[in-house]
């Protein structure tokens, strides 16, 4: 069964309900794993290699959002400038290749013209198993570039692609895409937390 799984009489009990599946969602995400990214991520933006984001709907507001919170907010009071590319982001680059050569290619298209080896793909998808973001994933992984890959549900195809997975046990696309978009606070947050003085970090708003 997924929730919900019944008709709820008040928001209130409907809200109680998605906020402990909501719990449950954080409490899954495996801390190692997450470690793991946030180190694949730090050594990146270190590098100066590109993070490239990309995402469907919900996920495509998650991706456009990193470039927020990873390029600007981690290099505010550290030695870090990320460059962070949404690869839902640029719309008429995206709606030409979807028209143009398929839906499925709008984010590996965008990957073979900028990508280079040492950079990192971080995918964005509840299901795991969009064809556009599995396409994206399998052409990484054959360039040498890292993939990151932020699931829910079965994890999908992107599970077995990634090189750090991190899962989210969840059935609801609300809560998944929570926990997912807290994931981004979160490695936003730890990176740029990092690479701050103890007294800086007490006087600056996160």
């Amino acid at each position: 069964m997924t929730f919900p799984d019944r008709k709820y009489p008040s928001v209130a009990g409907f809200t109680d309900d998605y906020f402990q599946r909501l719990r449950d969602a954080h409490a899954s995400i495996d801390r190692k794993k997450l470690a793991a990214a946030a180190q694949l991520l730090e050594k990146a933006y270190a590098r100066e290699a590109t993070l490239y984001v990309c995402g469907n709907g919900g996920s495509a507001a998650i991706a456009d959002s990193f470039v927020c919170d990873h390029a600007k907010l981690i290099q505010t009071d550290t030695s870090l400038v990320p460059k962070v590319v949404s690869l839902s982001a640029n719309v008429p680059m995206v709606t030409a290749i979807a028209n143009d050569i398929s839906y499925a290619d709008i984010f590996v298209y965008q990957l073979r013209t900028m990508a280079r080896a040492g950079d990192v793909l971080l995918t964005v998808s509840a299901s795991g198993d969009s064809e556009n973001v599995v396409r994206a994933a399998k052409w990484a992984r054959k360039n040498g570039v890292a993939v990151i890959s932020f699931t829910g549900f079965a994890g999908g195809r992107t599970a077995r692609l990634a090189t750090v997975h991190l899962h989210v046990t969840g059935d609801n696309y609300g809560v998944i895409e929570d926990a997912h978009q807290s994931l981004m606070h979160i490695l936003a947050q730890y990176i740029r937390q990092a690479r701050m003085s103890e007294s800086l970090i007490k006087k600056r708003k996160f």
